[in-house]
């Protein structure tokens, strides 16, 4: 009975390391891959980032041209309206004297 034990515990032992031995390198591999996959995640990340960036950067030029555009219209249009006023005013001061 103690051999038949002793060969019971051999081949569990020699089981053990045989798992053990499979497993670790596809740990290893796998960490590996964990390690790409982040790598690749925060260049993405970045070059996303980037993009938004440039684009609101796009975004805010063309809409401060925008504001601009209308303020100068608006200026253009107060100033030939008090030309205009102003050219009444003169009109009519005119003709009294």
């Amino acid at each position: 009975m103690g051999e038949l034990r002793m060969k019971f515990t051999y081949a569990l032992m020699a089981g053990a390391l045989a798992c053990g031995l499979a497993v670790s390198p596809v740990s290893a591999q796998d960490d590996k891959g964990v390690k790409d996959d982040l790598k690749t995640a925060g260049k993405a990340t970045g070059r996303a980032a980037k993009k938004t960036g440039k684009k609101v950067k796009k975004g805010t030029e063309k809409g401060a041209k925008k504001v601009a555009d209308v303020t100068e219209k608006g200026v253009h249009k107060a100033a030939d309206a008090t030309a205009k006023g102003a050219t009444k005013v003169k009109d009519k001061t005119d003709d009294k004297k």
